[in-house]
């Protein structure tokens, strides 16, 4: 992983060290568990159930290191109160186009993307355009396939 900035919200870091407790503790206890097990099948060179198991200890351990290297390295942004809120990570944008048609998207860092949640990167095309405009601001971005979208911002919410 690179030491590129990793932004995230709260939530998004409190997600991350969820994650690291329970890889460290239930998922190893767990894995450990079916290596032993899987010892007791006997000739460890053709056990598929010792093989699968060492994968999946080494796949665990691999993110808790990303976990763990991407903890050392974000920046947490924080809430605030500001009564005129501009358009940051962790803030939820209302947007409607020229058809009168409603969407809203959560700004968040490149780590806790989600299209199915419409959680954003502040590096996306949308993300990166809506980054600092206000409440009636229009904005307008070119899709992958070279289609113009046009948007006003309706409300921002923390």
């Amino acid at each position: 992983m690179d030491n590129k900035e990793i932004i995230l919200t709260p939530e998004g870091r409190q997600r991350l060290v969820d994650e690291l407790v329970f890889r460290e503790g239930e998922k190893h206890d767990e894995i450990v568990e079916r290596i032993k097990e899987a010892r007791g099948f006997g000739d460890l060179s053709e056990n598929a159930e010792y093989d699968a198991a060492k994968e999946e200890q080494s796949q665990n351990e691999s993110r808790i290191n990303e976990i763990r290297q991407i903890l050392s390295i974000a920046k947490v942004v924080e809430s605030s109160s500001d009564m005129h809120l501009s358009v940051s990570i962790g803030t939820t944008v209302e947007l409607e186009d020229k058809g009168g048609k409603r969407t809203s998207f959560t700004i968040v860092g490149t780590t806790e993307t989600n299209s199915l949640e419409h959680r954003i990167s502040n590096e996306s095309p949308v993300g990166a355009v809506l980054i600092g405009h206000v409440v009636g601001d229009q904005v307008s971005y070119a899709t992958p396939n070279g289609r113009v979208r046009e948007y006003t911002i309706t409300n921002i919410t923390r």
